[in-house]
């Protein structure tokens, strides 16, 4: 696995940027974000969203509500829904879609079991998913997309392929920041923080969508179950819904990040292929091809 031609050294400002965060409490500082994000005053949160939404030039006309005081608070506003025709989805049922708006950190083949995440830092595969060997051996010398969503962009995550879920996993950690400079700082960033696991199956064999919460992340829910953090816990919860015969179609909605963060997918070796020309730190938008499925296994 090579990195991308566009990967550079981390600066001494990255490293200084990304200092404070290991000292901060970042579970209490993420409860209060969540308290905050969550007032209804009128006054409070019409003039937070005011504030967010020229501090990181908001897109208005792209939101089905346009006004600040059209959301109960400030998190209704930042999770907003698109209006129809917003977000068109590429291709055909074997066409791989973004599942977010955002930029791709990393794209490109898994080495044995490692993922790059920035020079010099890469993290496991086996650890990202929870620490389960088996469950890890799907994904050996597959492909991976790693997609940062920054705090102006759509935060809500929709589906690459059509898919039946298997098997979701929480996974405890930290939270360190997500963006560019801490991933270029902080050794197996991803595999260190708190993180939901979604295992599909698709039509390109088995599918792990890995949700990474970060600072300020104070939630992360799911269609199928709602608010899945917090609370925060300090085991590993795994939930086999096999039986619940939850599938979900490609580009529908499968969760949100309450707050911005991270979006990894994993596939198999030889099941699909990215698209030529993406590379790190290009622009995607939600429903944009990324590759095509090899497979025609149905979910």
């Amino acid at each position: 696995m090579k990195a991308s031609p566009q990967q550079a050294d981390a600066s001494w400002q990255d490293y200084l940027k990304s200092l404070s965060i290991y000292a901060l409490p970042q579970h209490a500082v993420s409860r209060l974000t969540y308290k905050l994000t969550r007032i209804q005053t009128p006054w409070f949160k019409n003039r937070f969203i005011r504030w967010f939404a020229e501090q990181y030039r908001i897109d208005w006309s792209e939101a089905l509500y346009q006004n600040p005081e059209d959301f109960i608070n400030f998190n209704a506003f930042f999770t907003r829904e698109l209006r129809d025709g917003a977000r068109p989805i590429a291709g055909d049922e074997s066409t791989i879609v973004s599942p977010a708006d955002g930029r791709i950190s990393q794209i490109g083949n898994i080495d044995q079991d490692a993922v790059f995440q920035a020079k010099g830092h890469s993290f496991s595969v086996t650890a990202l998913l929870g620490g389960d060997t088996t469950r890890a051996q799907d994904f050996q010398n597959g492909r991976f997309v790693t997609v940062y969503l920054s705090p102006r962009d759509y935060h809500r995550v929709h589906m690459p392929l059509t898919g039946t879920l298997r098997e979701t996993v929480y996974v405890p950690g930290r939270l360190f920041s997500v963006a560019p400079h801490t991933t270029r700082t902080v050794s197996r960033l991803f595999a260190r923080n708190e993180r939901l696991v979604s295992l599909f199956d698709t039509n390109a064999g088995p599918m792990a969508m890995v949700l990474v919460g970060a600072i300020n992340v104070a939630a992360i829910e799911t269609v199928w179950a709602g608010l899945v953090t917090p609370p925060h816990r300090s085991e590993i919860k795994v939930n086999d819904l096999r039986s619940q015969a939850i599938k979900l179609q490609r580009g529908a909605e499968m969760g949100r990040f309450n707050m911005g963060s991270t979006v990894i997918l994993l596939f198999g070796k030889g099941r699909m292929n990215w698209t030529g020309g993406l590379q790190a730190e290009q622009a995607l938008r939600m429903g944009q091809q990324l590759g095509t499925s090899n497979d025609e296994h149905a979910p």
